[in-house]
Formats: structure tokens, sequence, C-alpha cells
């Protein structure tokens, strides 16, 4: 599983690095752009990637204090852990076209959808790790169902879907809510 935390740790930089490729776009003004052509080109995109990073971040956090509860592992549990990396790998795929299309309800829905995977997969990681506590599986579930009615609404009304989507940070919230804090004297 250690080999596994290199790995990751690989995947997640080399992931999170990739959300701001193609950001400044060259020949993209007719002139010397002004603060409004600034915002006008940028401001979606920008948010896009502020999203994708802050949701690989939570992700990536989840899944070092998960490997670390989980010091060995089988072969389906690295299958598994694989999996789930490669839904990160793919992360700036869909946030390249979240940020260039996110209005398109086909688009926002397939961001959507991978996000909800990617979370999908962290809770069953969560699920499999022994004597996972509560608050830990609940800090993990929360996610997927902030993306799902996410989704519903990017299919409905795109622009609304990323306002949502913010809320899926809650996650780490609500586990620290549920975790038992120990008493004054302990």
């Amino acid at each position: 599983m250690r080999r596994l935390e290199s790995l990751s740790n690989t995947i997640f930089g080399v992931a999170m690095t990739l959300l701001a490729y193609d950001l400044p776009k060259t020949g993209a003004f007719d002139a010397m752009p002004d603060w409004s052509d600034l915002f006008r080109v940028y401001a979606g995109r920008l948010s896009a990637l502020v999203l994708s990073f802050i949701i690989a971040g939570v992700f990536w956090i989840s899944h070092h204090r998960r490997l670390a509860r989980q010091p060995e592992g089988g072969r389906g549990l690295v299958m598994l852990n694989l999996f789930f990396l490669l839904s990160i790998i793919l992360l700036p795929v869909t946030n390249g076209l979240y940020a260039n299309y996110r209005l398109s309800s086909a688009v926002a829905v397939l961001y959507g959808l991978h996000l909800t995977a990617i979370a999908g997969l962290n809770a069953w990681l969560w699920a499999l790790v022994p004597q996972c506590r509560p608050h830990e599986f609940a800090g993990a579930i929360f996610p997927v169902l902030v993306f799902i009615p996410g989704t519903v609404v990017a299919l409905i009304a795109p622009q609304y879907a990323q306002v949502l989507w913010f809320l899926a940070f809650g996650g780490l919230l609500v586990s620290r809510f549920l975790a038992k804090k120990p008493a004054a004297g302990e």
C-alpha cells in the first residue's frame, strides 16, 4: 500500500497540474485585452479549474487518510484503488470540456457523472476499510449525495450545477462534525 501511496501522489500531482494546462490561450483576443475581455474569456475556465482543483485536493486528502488506515490490501483492493486513480487522471479531460462548454447540458452532465464516479469509488474504498468509523464513511458518502442532484440540475439548468457541486466539500465538515470529540479530562 505504500507503493500505491507513492503512485497516487504522482497521479494527483500530475492531474492537478494539468488542470491549468489549457487555461491561458494565446490568440484568444483580437487586440490587447482589457479587464472585461479577461473576465469574459477566463472567468468560467478559472472557476472550473478552481472547482476541479479543490475536488482533487479533497479526494487526495481522503485517499491518504484511507491508505493510512489500511496498511495492507489484496489484489482486488489495489485494482479498485487503480480505478479510483484512473478517474483522477481523467479529471483534466472533463474539466477542460466543462471549462469551455459549461453551459452545455451534455458536457455539464458528463462532468457531473465523472465527479459522481470519483466520489462513488472513494466511498466504496472507504466502505472496505476495516473498522471504518461512521463519521469517516459519512464524510466519504456526502459528496456522492451532493454530486447526484448536482448532475440532475446540470441536465436541466447547467449554469447552476456548479453551485451545488461546490457543496460537496462539506463532506469534510460532515466528517468533523460527526466525529466524537474527547471529553476535557481525556
